[in-house]
């Protein structure tokens, strides 16, 4: 039966053209935002899901960069502890200088005296950002102990982050080798006049040489835990940021493809709903 009133085939075609119309719609906004959920309209599981993985990826790459100061500071100390080791061994061969009795007592000692207060300065004066790994803790030396956040801990996608951090103590060299006083002189050298008070000397200076070797090397096994820390969250914030990829980002290729489909379709759509639409002018004919 034909109706000029209520024409059935035109209504089938226009809800089609609105159903092609809105997945074309869709696919060009996949292809511009280059996302398949742009906004929690999309898809509100997905889309909230992402978003916590967002804030994790940039959690991880705030920490990667402060771990990499960490492990800065760290270097920093290191490297005065190691530099301290190497005066200590001049310290050492001036004080076996002093075993023959034809040495020039006076003058090492006074030798000695300046390398002492060398490492005095490079203890009191290694630091970075205000943090001095090598002093005497103690509210004259300021902050002589380094925390670093490790990692973020999350135990449920909706659930609380619990901080994983990273905590380096002073090895304090300063008391260690007898330099409390910060006088550039050390307790364990009581200076040298004759070849017995020389060869006491070698056996204290021994002894501050283990206590700058051990303080440099758990300070570089402390960088080393900094680095390869940071090195694990900055791969776990590219796994991150390609988890988030597999969620929200469209298929370039599938969009493509269906674009071209869907704009067919349209194209047909149209051509019916045209066709549709002539069929109760068609009626007018039976009237001629």
């Amino acid at each position: 039966m034909s109706s000029i009133l209520t024409n059935n085939s035109a209504m089938v075609a226009l809800q089609t053209l609105k159903s092609i119309n809105s997945q074309l719609g869709k696919t060009q906004s996949d292809i511009a935002t280059g996302k398949t959920v742009a906004n929690a309209k999309d898809n509100a599981a997905v889309w909230a899901i992402s978003k916590v993985m967002e804030t994790d990826q940039s959690a991880a790459k705030t920490i990667q960069s402060n771990l990499n100061v960490a492990d800065a500071t760290v270097g920093t100390a290191r490297q005065g502890a190691e530099q301290i080791t190497t005066l200590l061994k001049e310290v050492k061969d001036l004080a076996l200088g002093a075993t023959v009795s034809t040495a020039d007592f006076g003058k090492i000692d006074t030798d000695i005296d300046g390398k002492l207060s060398q490492i005095n300065a490079i203890i009191t004066g290694t630091q970075m950002n205000g943090v001095n790994l090598l002093r005497t803790a103690g509210a004259a030396a300021g902050t002589t102990t380094l925390t670093a956040v490790g990692s973020l801990d999350r135990t449920a996608a909706g659930g609380t982050t619990a901080a994983n951090t990273i905590t380096v103590a002073t090895v304090d060299l300063q008391a260690n080798l007898g330099m409390a006083a910060n006088d550039g002189t050390s307790t364990l050298f009581t200076g040298i006049t004759n070849t017995t008070t020389a060869a006491a000397m070698v056996t204290n200076i021994e002894t501050m040489i283990n206590f700058a070797v051990n303080g440099a090397a758990t300070l570089g096994s402390a960088g080393k835990r900094l680095n390869d820390q940071a090195n694990f969250v900055g791969k776990l914030s590219d796994s991150l940021k390609s988890g988030i990829g597999s969620l929200v980002d469209a298929d370039m290729e599938e969009s493509s493809a269906r674009l071209q489909a869907l704009q067919t379709q349209q194209q047909l759509g149209i051509q019916a709903l045209s066709i549709a639409n002539q069929g109760p002018s068609a009626v007018m004919s039976l009237f001629r």
